[in-house]
């Protein structure tokens, strides 16, 4: 049982929410705390289901998307490594409207609502923090509305790729998830992505080869997504 606390107490050392916390606080948080592995494909949570804390991912990938009648949908972000998800619906005490689940492998830590309410109580800068981390996320919605509504499809791929894109990659990327989640994460369907990156392709901008991307001329695509 102690040695299950202290993994959990070194995994929250490491989540940016809790990374300025002492010794003490991480125990504390860490009472609240449990640990979920999900397999790849494994659901998390369902639209409806109460949310009672928030989740922070360690490693791995989750999907959150909705989900029509009629087996459509909507992935809405995906969340990976160092990121959380779940924070606001806690604090409003409502149910989840999104349904969440493992892309790959994944390792969550699950901290419950009154662990959290403790430290804001007890310290003004971690309510700080955890405003920042949920304006943040407001504030990437709010850019993905905006790109949604006024950029084309190729702009939003290649300003996509372009963010994917790490300097020492020297232009190579892997994609984070299938063609058919990046699509639906970008509005638009698996045909109409798939058809974006030959075009790309053809203007000599990218090569592909299933979810290895290579770009060629970044400045280039940056005009496109510009």
């Amino acid at each position: 049982m102690e040695k299950n606390k202290i993994k959990v107490q070194t995994f929250l050392a490491r989540v940016p929410l809790f990374n300025s916390m002492g010794a003490e606080e991480l125990s504390r948080i860490a009472l609240g705390t449990t640990e979920l592995r999900i397999e790849r494909g494994g659901t998390i949570f369902q639209r409806g289901d109460d949310c009672v804390g928030f989740h922070q991912v360690v490693y791995g990938q989750v999907k959150l998307a909705f989900t029509s009648l009629a087996g459509g949908e909507k992935v809405i972000e995906l969340i990976g490594p160092g990121q959380s998800f779940g924070e606001a619906l806690m604090f409003m005490g409502s149910p989840y409207i999104v349904s969440a689940q493992a892309t790959e492998d994944t390792l969550l830590l699950h901290v419950a609502k009154p662990a959290i309410y403790r430290e804001i109580h007890a310290d003004p800068e971690f309510a700080c923090k955890m405003l920042a981390g949920l304006s943040q996320r407001m504030h990437s919605l709010m850019c993905d509305m905006e790109s949604f509504s006024l950029r084309s499809g190729t702009q939003r791929v290649a300003g996509y790729l372009l963010k994917e894109l790490h300097e020492e990659a020297d232009g190579e990327l892997t994609l984070p998830a299938t063609k058919a989640v990046l699509a639906s994460r970008l509005n638009l369907t698996p045909e109409h992505f798939s058809r974006i990156l030959a075009e790309l392709s053809t203007q000599q901008l990218i090569t592909f080869k299933g979810r290895k991307i290579h770009i060629l001329d970044v400045p280039a695509l940056r005009r496109c997504a510009a």
